[in-house]
């Protein structure tokens, strides 16, 4: 199903902040080559723990200097009402109007420390300290959080940061298009109507993208999973492979009413540009 131009869905990108000089300058270009598909915003993730908290703050306030919104992830593990204060003062400063407030990752040893327990604990401080400076962003499962203890629980923590001020969410990545729609429709069933935004993953590697599952909880179907274990090292025929997959799964979210799509880039251009163009949104 094709849509007309002026049914452009919109889309949104997200970086991980580089760890050497030569990675920030990589990834300006990357963002170059990015801008041309007119992001509505793009999200820059944080390390377990704060441990990249300077560098996701100084992408952040890169892309807002190069004219384009800036969304910056904001994890609460260990963090203090005090530091959360501070660290929101900073990023409105900046000039940043969107945040996607997570819990975070524990790192490993790492205790749930800190005043915030739930990403809705984190997200109702920011209501209350902030009013509404910042739209927020919550993360959705549409198959399960790895670490919750049923699906219907799942549910209701989704709905509990929803309840506590969230404007939007955006989903972890997923290849099975029934698990969004699925999810879709329970939220719809609570009477929540925040819109969801579905989570892409662009298939590069094989390898990457098993490792990255594993450790997510992101189920990868056993019909591509087999394709690509098919392919052994043969990089060509995994990225076809993987794009012509994604944007079957891109085509099949927009057409079931996606409010929009948001691409994990990790960092290249090549990947999602190529998907951006087999959905004619690189117009």
């Amino acid at each position: 199903m094709t849509m007309s131009t002026n049914q452009r869905i919109p889309l949104s990108l997200e970086f991980f902040p580089p760890k050497t000089p030569e990675g920030a300058e990589k990834l300006r270009t990357v963002r170059q080559q990015l801008y041309g598909l007119k992001p509505e915003f793009c999200s820059v993730t944080f390390g377990a723990g704060g441990s990249t908290q300077e560098g996701t703050f100084n992408t952040v306030r890169d892309i807002l200097s190069e004219g384009v919104s800036a969304a910056s992830h904001f994890s609460c593990v260990g963090a203090t009402k005090s530091t959360v204060r501070e660290q929101l003062a900073t990023l409105k400063a900046m000039g940043v109007k969107r945040l996607m407030a997570l819990r975070g990752d524990l790192p490993s040893g790492y205790g749930a420390g800190g005043e915030f327990h739930y990403a809705s604990d984190l997200v109702a401080f920011i209501r209350a300290e902030t009013g509404d400076d910042f739209h927020i962003e919550v993360a959705a499962y549409p198959e399960v959080h790895p670490q919750a203890k049923s699906p219907a629980s799942d549910l209701q923590a989704f709905a509990t940061k929803v309840k506590a001020g969230a404007n939007s969410a955006i989903t972890q990545y997923f290849y099975n298009s029934d698990a969004y729609f699925r999810f879709q429709e329970e939220v719809d069933a609570l009477g929540i109507t925040v819109p969801v935004v579905p989570g892409i993953m662009p298939i590069t590697s094989s390898t990457q993208l098993m490792r990255f599952s594993d450790a997510c909880g992101a189920e990868i179907p056993r019909w591509i999973r087999l394709r690509l274990q098919s392919y052994g090292d043969d990089v060509a025929s995994i990225k076809a492979f993987g794009l012509e997959v994604v944007t079957d799964l891109c085509e099949q979210l927009r057409a079931g009413g996606a409010p929009a799509l948001h691409f994990y880039t990790m960092n290249q251009s090549a990947p999602t540009l190529a998907l951006c163009k087999n959905l004619g949104l690189d117009a």
